[in-house]
């Protein structure tokens, strides 16, 4: 009887490995996007993964059927749902302008390509206050990409068309 249950809690074992070394990257890139650290130094966002991935190791054996990857990607949004505050302060990149709950419904919906309704569902938000963060969200990213490093016009960069260097006092 133990040798049976050592053999299939190694090969949960096994399976939650295999799970992590496929969907990890991608898990890890998500919650990188939710702390809007960048995805090379991002302490937090693998602070919060090991965090759903633990969750999902110990929720394992009744996942049987069930999306390991939607288990783990809902208790990854969940946790930084709850500890959103930590995430407030601003930070570098293009998500580091939104707020904690505007960066988690964009990630949600863009990144992982999530319904609103889904994620309205998944967040206990009704689908109108998902979809006001969402246009939010969006107004104010498209708003910083436009605000970007504006290029000056040609002539004050330094550079000279041959046609105005001709009629330039010399």
């Amino acid at each position: 009887m133990r040798e049976r249950q050592a053999r299939q809690e190694s090969l949960r074992a096994q399976e939650f490995e295999a799970f992590v070394a496929g969907a990890g990257g991608r898990l890890l890139h998500a919650a990188a996007l939710l702390t809007a650290e960048p995805p090379g130094a991002a302490p937090e966002a693998e602070r919060l993964l090991v965090r759903a991935l633990a969750r999902t190791r110990a929720d394992w054996a009744r996942l049987r059927g069930d999306d390991p990857y939607e288990h783990t990607r809902q208790a990854l949004a969940l946790r930084f749902a709850r500890t959103g505050r930590r995430h407030r302060r601003p930070r570098g990149g293009l998500l580091g302008v939104l707020t904690p709950q505007e960066r988690l419904v964009l990630v949600l919906r863009l990144h992982e390509g999530i319904a609103e309704e889904q994620v309205a569902a998944g967040l206990g938000l009704p689908v109108e206050r998902v979809r006001a963060l969402h246009t939010r969200a969006m107004a104010t990213v498209l708003s910083s990409l436009a605000r970007g490093p504006a290029q000056p016009p040609r002539g004050e960069r330094g550079e000279t068309d041959t046609a105005e260097s001709a009629h330039e006092p010399a």
